[in-house]
């Protein structure tokens, strides 16, 4: 099976929404993560990323636009010991609250459904990376209403415990822009991760179409030491 150039899907897709990537570096030495948003509202334009002590968490660009901060504003990155959360929204925090228990991302997450946006039912989008023991693997998991229908959510949950070298996984909230958007099908894309964090953050940031793009947030974490370097880019800037 032949690889999906992440750069050029993106590039091919004006309006993913929000988006998360977990892999592995081509050289197999580091663990890498992206989340990138995206808006077409002005209230989901309004926003940055901020660096915090254990993640990222977004913020209103301008606090006197800020309208409705319920699915705007959370923590979309969090870690707790030897776990990474990536999410689309405040079911990080459930997912931290159920490990730090003793509990499953899965047991977290049959907590949830996607998002109360009618008629857009935006789907909750989640990845979860383990490095226990010096291992790495991760899972990813999407949230979605079964055919727009807000009354039916379905869950579909994905597990990586053999992550290849200079490959990754890919999972959005919407298949493309529409009115409203259709919600992400399938299973996540399986794309190439290339480059150093540098390269692979550009690549990213220029692929995304540049009247929707908001922010986005790249790490790379050292398998061997667990040193991590991160990179966080903002349309919008203080």
């Amino acid at each position: 099976m032949s690889l999906l150039n992440l750069k050029t899907e993106l590039e091919n897709n004006t309006y993913p929404g929000r988006g998360i990537v977990i892999g592995k570096s081509a050289d197999g030495k580091k663990a890498v993560f992206a989340y990138f948003i995206m808006g077409r509202s002005e209230n989901s334009r309004n926003r940055i990323f901020e660096e915090t002590p254990d993640g990222i968490r977004t913020r209103a660009f301008d606090e006197s636009k800020l309208g409705d901060p319920s699915l705007v504003i959370y923590a979309p990155v969090r870690t707790l010991g030897q776990v990474t959360i990536v999410t689309n929204g405040d079911q990080t925090d459930t997912i931290r609250d159920f490990i730090a228990a003793g509990k499953s991302p899965e047991e977290a997450l049959r907590t949830r459904t996607f998002e109360p946006d009618p008629p857009l039912f935006t789907p909750r989008i989640s990845g979860v990376a383990s490095f226990a023991e010096g291992g790495f693997s991760y899972q990813l998991s999407i949230l979605k209403s079964d055919n727009g229908n807000g009354d039916a959510p379905l869950r579909f949950f994905f597990d990586y415990p053999v992550p290849l070298d200079g490959q990754g996984h890919f999972i959005h909230t919407y298949q493309s822009d529409g009115n409203p958007p259709l919600s992400f099908a399938g299973e996540p894309k399986t794309v190439e991760i290339s480059g150093n964090l540098d390269t692979f953050t550009q690549a990213l940031w220029e692929a995304l179409n540049p009247d929707n793009k908001i922010s986005l947030f790249t790490r790379f974490v050292d398998l061997a030491s667990g040193d991590t370097e991160t990179r966080i880019l903002n349309k919008y800037t203080r």
